[in-house]
């Protein structure tokens, strides 16, 4: 298990590292429609003034054997649901992965929906599916916030666990103007740009697609990080095991070495003594002899 979480890790970090162009032209093109007249009142911006419910989508992996992984993103999301409890909120849990599908149903937490099957190579229309129910929810109204939990891919021997805000998108992301990433340009990209029809439409058609394309790096990120978090756990596991293992055969040798000691003391023991006893065994068979003979005498057998 841990030769092949080790192989998958090279494949999700560059899958990881594939989606980072989409979604940073993603987020460029949005922010250039907002820039260009874009109107921001589309559904999916339009954040609740009373928050009265938050969903919670949960990010963990169907299998265990993968050290902590599992359990950091449960108690990240368990403690902002006692947070939101504690002010008066309701919640609902979404759960991405069958451990945490049986981590909240076991406590107790309201499992709104779960999607398991795909944890260690997600695909977009995993990413698609999770998108559409977490807008339905929100667009009519049954959830005022959606917030989105699962563990951030840095290298092989780092991961943290995050919290993100899903839904309603951030004002500030889609009207901050056009990407400031690497390689961009604010001028060529405002110029270079025309759309038909006009950018509200577009923006409105791209609003979710870009909902999904965060989802969807959420779930290669947590994908890559559980591959890395089961290789360390493997690797552990095996050293613990052949230290055991080395333990365990010292104990079984001084045990086997101390039987055969003992045996081999019985037997000289026993020799010794039989060496040791040179005056014989006397046997009395004075009840054998006849009657007649008053004054019996005792018949000595060396053994």
């Amino acid at each position: 298990m841990e030769l092949i979480a080790a192989s998958r890790i090279v494949k999700a970090q560059q899958r990881v590292a594939a989606a980072v162009p989409y979604s940073e032209q993603i987020t460029e093109v949005v922010r250039d429609l907002a820039a260009h007249g874009g109107s921001t009142m589309s559904p999916l911006l339009a954040g609740r003034d009373v928050i009265n419910t938050v969903a919670y989508v949960v990010v963990t992996a169907d299998r265990g054997l993968c050290g902590g992984y599992n359990a950091g993103v449960q108690r990240a999301a368990e403690g902002e649901i006692k947070a939101e409890v504690l002010k008066g909120r309701s919640y609902s849990v979404i759960a991405v992965g069958r451990k945490a599908e049986s981590y909240f149903r076991f406590r107790g937490y309201k499992v709104e929906k779960t999607f398991a099957g795909f944890s260690d190579t997600p695909g977009y229309a995993d990413a698609k599916a999770i998108a559409e129910h977490v807008m339905e929810l929100f667009t009519s109204g049954q959830v005022d916030r959606v917030e989105l939990v699962y563990t951030r891919f840095i290298t092989a021997g780092s991961q943290e666990v995050v919290q993100r805000p899903l839904v309603p998108l951030e004002k500030e992301t889609v009207t901050g103007g056009p990407s400031t990433g690497p390689g961009a340009n604010a001028t060529a990209a405002t110029a270079d740009f025309e759309y038909e029809p006009d950018p509200t439409t577009i923006l409105d058609a791209l609003l979710p697609r870009y909902i999904e394309a965060r989802i969807y790096a959420a779930l290669l990120n947590a994908a890559a990080s559980e591959h890395a978090f089961r290789q360390r756990a493997m690797k552990s596991a095996t050293d613990n095991a052949e230290e055991l293992i080395k333990n365990l055969s010292r104990i079984m040798n001084r045990a086997r070495q101390d039987s055969i000691t003992t045996e081999i003391m019985e037997i000289v023991g026993g020799a010794e003594a039989l060496a040791g006893d040179k005056k014989g065994i006397v046997i009395d068979f004075s009840r054998y002899v006849d009657d007649l003979d008053s004054t019996p005498t005792p018949r000595v057998i060396h053994v």
